[in-house]
């Protein structure tokens, strides 16, 4: 037993992205996961979504883990750990919903047993929390996707009332965002709001996720309080895209250019926002293209 002063040391991110059907979880994981370990090959999904995760195999060479039927807490455990085996930095559950709600998960379990109802919740909760364990205790990356409840509401487009999918509840035991160190809810035009953020790095305007968030996530898990080499805010120094992306002016593009010298690989970053700068001042004037 020993008092050890507080810090943090290349910690792993376990993030959750929830939403309804069609909001972009999936391809959202992948591009944060990317940003967060530099290449596709140490990023794996843990599918249980009939093949979802292979459509976007455009993206580039990441691994899939096909996680079929009966969908309980152990198969997940194990799925986890041959991925770990194999040398994997991000893993992606997608999704988690199914140890839950899914055919063989908690649910399923339960409902099968015999005897006092209330008891049998005694037999099959520690099995769901030792796959809460698993996760925790994990040396890589975690990022688990979840569905939602879907609801339609009526929203107004071009002044007509048309109906709009919109997610709910997550499907899940309560409280499983207690769990995690950052959560985002998607919706169905895949705008991310982060509901829970113990990295203090996002607010509560909405965002796209991408390779970007992954990015600073990554130096956020890479800060150390003790170790004063890399300061707060040089881990939080915008990134080249982050800079081009929030210039305005054609002039702003130039100083960033002159500032960093970026190698010719990154010409057609500035290239294509100067475009949409140019096209930008276009529509201002009235110009319509």
């Amino acid at each position: 037993m020993k008092i050890t002063t507080a810090q943090r040391k290349r910690a792993k991110i376990r993030l959750s992205i929830q939403g309804p059907s069609g909001s972009g979880k999936t391809f959202s994981s992948l591009l944060i996961a990317k940003g967060l370990v530099g290449n596709w090959e140490n990023i794996c999904v843990i599918d249980t979504e009939n093949h979802s995760a292979d459509l976007y195999s455009h993206l580039g060479p990441y691994n899939v883990l096909t996680l079929g039927k009966p969908f309980n807490p152990e198969a997940y455990c194990q799925a986890i750990e041959l991925c770990e085996q194999s040398g994997m930095k991000a893993i992606i559950i997608d999704s988690l919903s199914h140890e839950w709600e899914g055919d063989g998960g908690i649910l399923d379990i339960h409902a099968g047993m015999v005897g006092n109802s209330f008891t049998n919740w005694s037999k099959v909760t520690p099995r769901h929390n030792s796959l809460i364990q698993r996760i925790l205790q994990s040396d890589c990356h975690i990022i688990a996707t979840f569905r939602t409840k879907q609801d339609y509401v009526l929203s107004d487009k071009n002044g007509k009332m048309v109906p709009e999918k919109v997610g709910l509840k997550s499907v899940t035991k309560d409280g499983m965002d207690y769990e995690f160190t950052t959560v985002f809810d998607l919706d169905i035009h895949h705008n991310a709001v982060c509901t829970k953020d113990r990295t203090g790095l996002f607010g509560s305007l909405p965002l796209k996720l991408d390779t970007i968030i992954g990015d600073k996530i990554l130096r956020w898990c890479e800060v150390s309080t003790v170790n004063t080499s890399l300061t707060m805010e040089e881990a939080f120094e915008p990134t080249l895209e982050e800079l081009v992306a929030a210039a305005k002016t054609v002039n702003e593009l130039v100083a960033i250019w002159n500032k960093f010298e970026p190698s010719k690989t990154n010409l057609q970053l500035f290239v294509q926002r100067k475009l949409q700068i140019e096209s930008e001042g276009r529509k201002s004037n009235g110009v319509h293209e």
